[in-house]
């Protein structure tokens, strides 16, 4: 097939992006110079995967029969804008869909999966057709394996340039035909992911230097769609403070009642009025449309950080109820019998230090905060962190870009260097971090990202000598207590357990206010828990650098990888400070060299 070529000249950007509309019913993009192209053909109101799958992609052009002439007209003109530019011309996928016989959804079998793959006779397309039936024969999706059945290439060609034919089996079709979104999603990106690969193995001629990894060729540039959604996904997620919300503002006062009662009656907390109406909020979170985002992997991390989001807002909307338990489940889960174990053993085999040394207040604590704060804007003013000292608040706590210290905050002088490295090293830290990326989610934080961040910040206290034992058995005592909580006991029936496990007043009733605030809230076994989790990194020599660029959690480490891959995220800005310290060094590699968890842990100065 071939036809004139017609229409006005190409308008590339400085660095080869072009994003325009062809004819009535088609579009082109290019995310920048690439040396192949997505093309395909076909009507577009339908539910195409063979389309879903070429939109998805970092260069391709879509089009429907009627606007053939413009089309083919602009295919030709782009094969030799990009051999003219590359010195070579781009490899060619051809995706069209195949139909499979629909099963109903009450038969006992399910259709086959097999992809249709034919190539040109030329050399880059027979090197990337054989890298992408490896690649698609090892595509699993809805318990079921890829095959691939070869095919001659179609003798008409598009355009003159080696090419590749993809058929894409319709197995995301349901009988009455409408798709089943899930399964559509992950073939979709599967074969994207196969594309890619093929991509690569084409530059891979001897001459051209392939990227270090395939996904370098996936989408650089952060189109207005995942933009517009992840501000409207930060604007929801700021318009109120989570963490404020669910905490009492007066555990001084109640605490004094609660022992003057002999810890016989229920303590009274208070609580700041919501700043939102969740349902309100809710409404404008689910206003986001996320199906008009054309990367799948943005997508999956906007998605799943508008379900995070929701959880807290039916957490704000169940406070002080008896759904408010369950619901902050959904969120934080529940405590593993193994962890639970840890927890115990923590208890058993330490006993509670009397407190020793000198101690400091709430203004050294801020002074010294703000000191560390500067440290980092010598790197770089970004760091534009600010301290407060609040009578709402108990201890320390982040929120954001700032430090809330509590009026009556008072710690042991030895523990003030570790506190900071936990909050200022690590949480201000990725939040700044997070911020210099190119997606607000990464300061608020990806779905599922608080266990990790505060096992980080636990790891910072460790790292820098300043993890006592009575340290230890504070974390471990609000797993016991998560424990407790969530299998029924109330306030009383945990403060009299912490007391048993050898805990003073204060700090039996300081947990047990964290862990029954707002009906009960089973965050805070994520300290140990994430703590146990970063230990297990480091010892097996893996690097924590990818925790520093923003919030993440572990299972974001490939999709942070890819994104580094594809330029659509950067190194870390900052990197802790306590990390270039000799004792800290030495302290990490006896950690990789096997040291075991129990000893870990420093002698007793004093008392947390």
């Amino acid at each position: 097939m071939s036809v004139a070529v017609t229409g006005p000249e190409l308008e590339f950007g400085e660095f080869g992006a072009l994003r325009d509309a062809v004819g009535e019913s088609g579009r082109v993009h290019l995310d920048r110079w690439l040396p192949f192209l997505m093309i395909y053909r076909g009507e577009g109101g339908g539910p195409s995967l063979a389309r879903h799958v070429a939109i998805n992609g970092p260069a391709y052009l879509v089009w429907e029969p009627r606007d053939d002439r413009v089309a083919l007209g602009l295919l030709e003109r782009l094969v030799e804008a990009i051999g003219e530019r590359l010195g070579s011309p781009p490899l060619i996928f051809i995706l069209s869909d195949q139909p499979v016989p629909l099963v109903s959804g009450k038969a006992p079998t399910l259709p086959r999966f097999i992809a249709e793959i034919g190539a040109s006779d030329d050399p880059g397309a027979r090197r990337a057709v054989a890298r992408l039936e490896q690649a698609v024969t090892a595509i699993h999706a809805d318990l079921r394996q890829c095959e691939v059945d070869r095919v001659a290439a179609d003798d008409d060609r598009l355009v003159e340039a080696p090419s590749i034919t993809l058929r894409l089996p319709s197995i995301h079709l349901q009988p009455d035909g409408n798709v089943y979104p899930q399964l559509e999603h992950e073939i979709s990106v599967a074969f994207g992911d196969a594309l890619l690969q093929a991509a690569c193995a084409y530059i891979d001629d001897g001459k051209r230097a392939p990227p270090a990894h395939y996904r370098a060729l996936g989408r650089q540039a952060f189109l207005a769609a995942a933009k517009s959604a992840d501000r409207k996904l930060g604007e929801v997620s700021r318009s109120f403070d989570f963490l404020l919300s669910v905490s009492p503002i007066n555990t001084g006062e109640a605490m004094q009642r609660f022992v003057a009662s002999k810890a016989r009656e229920m303590p009274q907390f208070r609580y700041r009025p919501l700043s939102i109406d969740p349902d309100t909020a809710k409404r404008a979170l689910y206003d986001i449309d996320l199906s008009i985002l054309e990367d799948p992997l943005l997508a999956r991390l906007l998605s799943e950080k508008r379900r995070e989001v929701d959880q807290q807002l039916t957490m704000l909307a169940t406070r002080n109820t008896p759904s408010f338990r369950p619901a902050s489940t959904m969120l934080y889960g529940i405590v593993e019998p193994c962890l639970l174990d840890d927890a115990l053993g923590l208890l058993q085999s330490t006993d509670p230090a009397p407190p020793r040394g000198n101690s400091v207040g709430a203004d050294g604590v801020a002074a010294a905060a703000r000191a560390l704060i500067a440290a980092y804007q010598t790197l770089d003013e970004r760091f534009a962190a600010e301290v407060e000292i609040r009578e709402d608040v108990s201890g320390l706590m982040v929120s954001g870009p700032k430090l809330m210290i509590g009026t009556d905050s008072i710690m042991p002088a030895h523990r003030l260097d570790a506190l900071l490295a936990h909050e200022v090293s690590v949480h201000l830290l990725t939040f700044f971090n997070g911020s210099t990326q190119g997606l607000k989610v990464f300061r608020s934080g990806l779905a599922n990202y608080e266990g990790i961040q505060e096992g980080l910040g636990v790891f910072a206290e460790w790292a820098v000598g300043g993890l006592t034992r009575t340290r230890l058995r504070l974390l471990a005592g609000r797993v016991v207590a998560v424990d407790a909580m969530l299998g029924g006991a109330d306030f009383i029936e945990v403060y009299q357990l912490l007391r048993e496990h050898g805990f003073r007043r204060s700090g039996a009733f300081g947990i047990a206010a964290r862990v029954l605030r707002s009906g009960g809230m089973a965050k805070d076994a994520i300290y140990l828990r994430g703590f146990r989790q970063v230990v297990d990194l480091v010892a097996s020599g893996a690097s924590l650098t990818p925790f520093w660029l923003g919030k993440i959690a572990p299972g974001h480490a490939p999709a942070i990888e890819e994104l580094l891959h594809r330029g659509l995220a950067h190194a870390p800005v900052f990197i802790p400070e306590f990390l270039s310290r000799p004792d800290t060094t030495k302290r990490i590699e006896r950690l990789t060299a096997g040291l075991p968890f129990q000893s870990m842990f420093t002698p007793e100065t004093g008392s947390c």
